[in-house]
This record gives structure tokens, sequence and C-alpha cells, in this order.
């Protein structure tokens, strides 16, 4: 059934139906990409909005992702992590990748503006703005415990897996996955006060 998350609606067995998805997938099968994108779609999306910010620019990453997925599905090795958080990665990398474009063209348009004389955007205030972001950031990171802290920094600002994540820290991988959780929630309700 289309529309269904978990691998529930997909037909498969229980936690390897993005796996085996993304094989078929990796084989050409557009049914297969149907479902998957069925699956992965909300995960992939709310990961990307919560980095790029930006609706119109978040459903753009999602495409990309989605093409690169198409693309490059063969080259997923399942000894690596599961099949979503070699999915998440990927959307991870494309939306930093985004916000650090759009920040380095925001940097040439004002090197341009200042160059012909014109007035750029008030710069201080930008500045001022992007600070007290990374300062709130910083102190919900702080709320978090030291094994929740580790996890996500590893994971959102590291680019790890949750399996390179439990390795990292020695630690079984669903206790990472339960302590990510946790501290995404906790996280999520700490920086919902800044908006």
């Amino acid at each position: 059934m289309r529309g269904v998350t978990g691998t529930a609606g997909c037909g498969h067995g229980r936690g390897e139906g993005a796996e085996v998805l993304l094989v078929r997938v990796a084989g050409g099968d557009h049914q297969a990409f149907e479902e998957l994108y069925g699956l992965i779609s909300g995960p992939v999306f709310g990961l990307v909005r919560r980095v790029v910010r930006d609706p119109a620019q978040s459903e753009e990453v999602v495409q990309e992702v989605l093409l690169e997925l198409w693309r490059s599905a063969a080259r997923f090795d399942p000894a690596r992590g599961s099949a979503l958080s070699w999915i998440l990665t990927l959307a991870h990398r494309r939306a930093v990748d985004r916000v650090r474009s759009a920040r380095a063209a925001g940097e040439r348009e004002q090197r341009e503006a200042l160059r012909a004389g014109e007035p750029a955007f008030d710069h201080v205030t930008e500045e001022v703005e992007a600070g007290l972001e990374r300062e709130w950031v910083r102190r919900c990171l702080r709320r978090l415990t030291d094994l929740q802290r580790q996890s996500v920094t590893l994971a959102y600002y590291d680019g790890y897996t949750y399996r390179e994540v439990a390795e990292r820290l020695s630690l079984p991988l669903g206790t990472v996955k339960t302590r990510m959780r946790d501290g995404l929630n906790r996280l999520r309700g700490c920086l919902g006060g800044a908006a």
C-alpha cells in the first residue's frame, strides 16, 4: 500500500524491507523505487528540513537525494549499516552541501556588492542572528546527557551512521539508537523554544 511508512506496507520481511528494496532498485526496478520512496520519504524530508530549514529548498534537496539514490543504489553496502542509515547519511550530506553552497553564494553576493559600491544586506544583523542560533544549539546540546550529545554529534555533525557511532562508542547498536532518539527529541523540544 503506497504511503505507508515502515516495512509493513512493502510486503517484505520485518527489518529487511529497505535493504531488499534497495537491492531491487540497484537492478533498475521502478516498482521497488516507488515502494522505497514510500518507506523513506518522510524520514528523509524531516532530516533535510531540520538542516536546510527552507521548505522549498528542502524539497529540492530531497529530490536530489532520491535521484542520487536511484543512480547509486548499487553502492549500498549492508555490512556498513542499514539501508535507512545509508540513505539518511546521503540526505544529511546533501543537505549540508546545500547550506554551505547557499552560505558561499551569500558571501559572493556580498563581495560583489562591496566591489560595486552598493550597500549589501545587513551583514552585522546576519552575523548576530547566526551567532545567536549557534549559541542556542550549543546550549541545547549541553542539556543532553554525555552519551546523547556524543551520539548526536557523531551522526549529524560528523556524518557517521548509527552502526558507526555504536562502533566508535563501543556500545550496542540498540543503545545508540535509543540515546539518539531520546537526544533528538530533547533537542527538538529545546530548539522549539528558540523559534
